[in-house]
């Protein structure tokens, strides 16, 4: 059975003791046999999924936002900050393979550093395990790391500084050292500028697919990402965790066609069974109607990007039917979204008699809806448009 996602159906955000638990056992399917059985609430909205986006949030190491600085991103630090804020259900952290077989946590497809006055840059997937985490700071005191730097989109390289830095870490370490009760989105990380052969891409998943079901137990998991051939190879290698495929819905062209609508994302989920679709948020505004064609199909739909860093646009995806979205600020906008879970609570009479219950979501099978809107959701939509015609 897909994993499951369980969240508050309450005025408030779920605290981080509620969340919801990945289940592929009886005792979850008797839960959802439970909650489905319950009487709706008055057509009241499914609650948002947060992800918190690397953690607490990426580094944007140029950026004058020192939120974009707090602490280390895809570490385990800050996966531990994100899951202490009640309502965050997921973080999400980029996934490679080292030469030497193991699945380690980093973002970048280059990894620099600076030496002798000389910057220089390898490439993740060529270091082995023991070189890769000899970057930044080590968890042996004793140890001094090489100093960490990063490539910006702009070719500038700057050094890592973060008001709280921590080291690299591995698959099995966020699995061993994460709170348990935080889901984790798997992103699947390859490099776009480089071609995959089907047998390269079995072997690196089938490595991170090891580490997952040795050590996820009951863990809330699903697995995402850009690369269309590997999120159709992870769906057949296994069938416990939703698969999602990752794009920018046009808002970036690429050579491989399946990558640039999320028309053409929601054809590529439905011949390979996929379970929901990972859309740049631009994407999803500059293309409404596209939401309605992805529910349809029995998709779940999430977004990421800069736009869900901003309440009013987060709110708007709510209204419009998007399941979940993966946000670097994590306090702001989950607080945000408790707000705008008071303000559709059902009318009186309608009240859900057990206030405070928790229900399974599945996201591959997300609920269908249309939004009706109060004075204070009309007040956020005027707000929200000029930013977006900006």
């Amino acid at each position: 059975m897909a994993a499951q996602l369980m969240a508050a159906r309450a005025a408030a955000a779920p605290d981080i003791a509620d969340l919801a638990t990945a289940c592929a056992n009886g005792a979850a399917e008797s839960m959802l046999a439970r909650d489905a059985a319950a009487p709706a609430s008055g057509g009241a909205r499914p609650p948002l999924v947060v992800i918190g986006h690397r953690g607490k949030g990426m580094n944007a190491l140029a950026s004058p936002d020192e939120r974009l600085r707090e602490v280390k991103e895809n570490s385990v630090r800050s996966f531990n900050d994100a899951a202490r804020v009640a309502g965050v259900g997921y973080v999400e952290f980029d996934v490679q393979v080292t030469k030497d077989g193991c699945p380690v946590i980093f973002h970048d497809n280059f990894i620099f550093t600076e030496q002798d006055g000389e910057i220089s840059g390898k490439r993740v997937t060529d270091l082995g395990l023991e070189e890769f985490l000899s970057y930044g700071p080590q968890k042996d005191q004793g140890k001094v790391g090489r100093p960490l730097l990063r490539k910006l989109k702009d070719g500038r390289i700057l050094r890592w500084d973060v008001r709280s830095d921590d080291a690299l870490c591995t698959l099995q370490e966020a699995f061993e050292d994460v709170d348990a009760r935080v889901g984790f989105n798997v992103e699947l990380k390859f490099d776009d500028d480089l071609l995959y052969q089907e047998e390269e891409l079995t072997g690196t998943l089938q490595a991170i697919l090891k580490v997952v079901f040795e050590h996820a137990e009951e863990r809330p998991i699903i697995f995402s990402s850009f690369q269309p051939d590997a999120a159709m190879i992870m769906r057949k290698l296994q069938d416990q965790y939703p698969v999602y495929f990752l794009t920018d819905g046009g808002t970036q062209l690429y050579a491989d066609p399946r990558r640039n609508s999320l028309d053409e994302a929601v054809r590529l989920c439905r011949a390979g069974s996929l379970h929901g679709i990972v859309s740049e948020a631009r994407a999803v505004f500059r293309h409404p109607s596209a939401v309605a064609r992805v529910k349809d199909a029995g998709l779940s739909l999430l977004t990421y990007g800069q736009l869900n860093n901003g309440p009013e646009a987060v709110y708007m995806q709510h209204l419009m039917g998007v399941d979940g979205v993966i946000v670097d600020l994590v306090k702001e906008i989950t607080h945000a979204v408790a707000e705008f879970c008071a303000a559709v609570a059902p009318e009186p009479g309608q009240e859900n008699t057990e206030v405070g219950r928790f229900e399974f979501l599945d996201m591959a099978a997300p609920v269908q809806m249309t939004p009706h809107f109060s004075q204070r959701e009309i007040s956020f939509l005027l707000r929200l448009i000029p930013e977006l015609a900006q």
